[in-house]
């Protein structure tokens, strides 16, 4: 299986990199094996400050890091420089937050002394996509590298520039060889690995069907899993929202990525007194979202990350439209070179169409009217996901109304979903289970030992 890295915006073929070897891969497990052992005795204090010359050393290659992401998948060039910012604030936030978050905890108890210790459990396998191609892996690495364990990334086949860079930013920080490996991996090779008793636990950020592929197979070889899959977030405006704030939200939290994000606000659902307003102006300024190379500075937009994802967005519109969808703007593919997508409005979605029941990995918003907020909450929890939601209002009682009735792992107010190191990461249902970031994060691929002393 080859890694092939391939320009959206272009079509040109950037890289190739063929799998690593049997051997290749039993080195590198060794070798984790082996580092793991000094690693997880080395004082928060040194691993902290390798993890903090790293973030320099991204902020110092903040351009060439963006550029690499931009060409490999198509974000666009400023959307790319905040990915590559926000990882490094996330490894500098654990660098000095890890010891602390990590912290013995004393819990009364019969014994004179009784509590709990966070201990590393060893090699963490994970399993990344390519729609942040740096921001999931880091999202991974920086706590889990904190807490003691060492990586394993197998990251998707058509990001492997993005992959290797991220191993040489933790080699060229200081870091020993094994903290943190990159393995070109098929899918034969990634399930001998995560059977292999010296791989300690699993993450995956990905599909719905990769996860339970991966699930599965970490189940049945007992490994401890975290699984980040997809959502079809709701974007609840209320009675009380306000419209200048909220449609130019509406418009950030569709086309953020390029519309390639499990967090993406995908389905907006608006109470009838404010669904003309609304309609027409997102309408409006989804039509004037601007579709480009993804280098140009003044582009909102870029391409899709290749032809297969755009040919698939198509179809779940085409479906929608055959069954009575309205396209209010957008629904075509752009032609000429590249892999882009007119930004799109739909509305009367039927609920048995490709795009009232599928996820929409692309720039297609699905817009709902419902006669209240009651109701919007019920049709935000209509879906088989539950990875996050947000509620536009400046009433608190409807505020807390929807932060107390959507079912989903993160409800935000007037604020696009979004992570943060302070704050857990992750859904329920079919979004997956575990969390990243924070103390819970940090915190799933440790021991919670107890320790009791008579």
């Amino acid at each position: 299986m080859a890694f092939t890295a391939i320009n959206p915006a272009t079509e040109e073929v950037i890289a190739e990199y063929p799998a690593h070897t049997p051997e290749q891969i039993e080195a590198a497990v060794a070798q984790a094996v082996t580092t793991f052992a000094s690693w997880k005795m080395t004082p928060f204090k040194d691993r902290g400050e390798l993890m903090t010359r790293a973030a320099q050393l991204l902020e110092d290659e903040l351009d060439s890091a963006a550029a690499l992401l931009t060409s490999e998948m198509g974000k666009t060039f400023v959307q790319a420089k905040g990915e590559v910012m926000k990882c490094a604030k996330t490894m500098r936030y654990y660098a000095e937050h890890a010891e602390e978050l990590l912290g013995e905890e004393i819990i009364a108890s019969p014994a004179s002394r009784s509590g709990i210790r966070y201990e590393p459990l060893g090699t963490v396998l994970a399993v990344m996509p390519w729609n942040f191609a740096l921001w999931q892996a880091v999202r991974f690495a920086a706590p889990a590298m904190m807490a003691g364990n060492v990586g394993i990334l197998k990251h998707a086949h058509n990001v492997p520039g993005s992959a290797l860079y991220l191993e040489s930013l933790f080699l060229r920080a200081g870091f020993p060889k094994g903290v943190f490996a990159n393995l070109f991996l098929g899918h034969q090779a990634l399930a001998d690995l995560i059977a292999d008793d010296r791989v300690a636990a699993v993450t995956l950020t990905g599909s719905e069907v990769a996860g339970q592929k991966v699930g599965a197979q970490a189940g049945a070889n007992l490994k401890k899993c975290v699984l980040e899959l997809g959502g079809s977030d709701a974007f609840i405006i209320a009675s009380s929202a306000d419209m200048d704030t909220t449609v130019p939200m509406a418009v950030t939290a569709r086309i953020q990525n390029n519309g390639q994000s499990c967090i993406a606000a995908k389905r907006f659902i608006v109470v009838k007194e404010r669904s003309e307003e609304f309609i027409e102006r997102f309408t409006k300024a989804m039509s004037e979202v601007k579709v480009g190379d993804p280098m140009d500075p003044e582009t909102n937009m870029g391409p899709l990350v290749n032809a297969e994802q755009r040919e698939l967005i198509h179809a779940q519109v085409l479906d929608s439209v055959a069954k009575g969808a309205v396209v209010r703007c957008g629904g075509k593919m752009i032609e000429g070179t590249g892999y882009y997508y007119e930004a799109t409005v739909l509305t009367n979605v039927p609920r048995d169409s490709r795009a009232g029941c599928e996820e929409l990995f692309g720039p297609v918003a699905v817009v709902e009217v419902v006669e209240d907020l009651d109701e919007a909450i019920t049709l935000a929890n209509s879906t088989p996901w539950g990875l996050g939601g947000s509620i536009w209002a400046t009433d608190p009682s409807e505020i807390e109304r929807a932060i107390n009735g959507v079912e989903s792992g993160m409800v935000f107010a007037n604020a696009i979903v979004a992570s943060t190191p302070e704050l857990p990461f992750g859904g329920i249902k079919k979004s997956g289970y575990g969390r990243e970031l924070s103390a819970m994060g940090i915190r799933e691929f440790t021991n919670a030992k107890t320790f009791y002393i008579a």
